[in-house]
């Protein structure tokens, strides 16, 4: 009677051990939950990021809002391009760049026409999306992952956006530049494979 006794409570441990692995990162929610979280473990995206809502904020209405959406709308086309693997070269230059010159924008507080920035933003955007469009897992949803993506990107964005509302007040203003001089340094960091 003990040893049936222990053969169940081991059958029901495997049991519950296998339902537990058995949906790790497949279908929509494992892709969703996938991409999602993939941004917050980049720290060349993450800086990227927060850079494109500091800038937003520091050029005012309506760049507040244009910059973070113009960001995500184009990196899902730089994403397109890397899963279909049509060649762009110097990806991670591109990835180290985009977080040095915005950064630089931040830090200058520089203030160019909106069509620019937002061109700037695209360019960069495009490195970004290809880079993780190329590294799309396998056993995720794509589509699934890619919604995850572009709402985790949005959330670093808005989080740059609310850090750069410090802008309106003196001091307020130099942590911003501050933060933005630190991106760009992590991003000589990453050109520099220091990072």
């Amino acid at each position: 009677m003990k040893q049936v006794s222990i053969l169940a409570c081991a059958i029901v441990f495997l049991t519950l051990t296998g339902i537990a692995n058995a949906h790790e990162n497949v279908g929509i929610a494992g892709g969703f939950i996938s991409g999602f979280m993939h941004p917050f473990f980049g720290l060349d995206h993450v800086v990227a990021m927060i850079a494109v809502g500091l800038w937003g904020t520091f050029l005012g209405s309506p760049a507040i809002w244009i910059l973070p959406m113009v960001f995500p709308l184009v990196m899902a086309f730089g994403g397109a391009l890397g899963v279909i693997n049509i060649p762009i070269p110097a990806i991670e230059i591109g990835i180290a760049l985009s977080a040095l010159v915005l950064g630089t924008m931040v830090a200058c507080a520089a203030r160019p026409p909106l069509w620019i920035a937002a061109i700037l933003v695209g360019i960069f955007a495009i490195f970004h999306g290809y880079a993780h469009g190329a590294e799309l897992p396998s056993a995720a949803n794509p589509l699934a992952y890619s919604i995850g993506f572009v709402i985790a990107t949005g959330l670093l964005h808005l989080s740059g956006i609310i850090f750069g509302l410090l802008e309106y007040w003196p001091a307020g203003k130099i942590a911003v530049q501050i933060a933005g001089g630190c991106i760009a340094l992590a991003g000589i960091g990453f050109l520099a494979g220091i990072i």
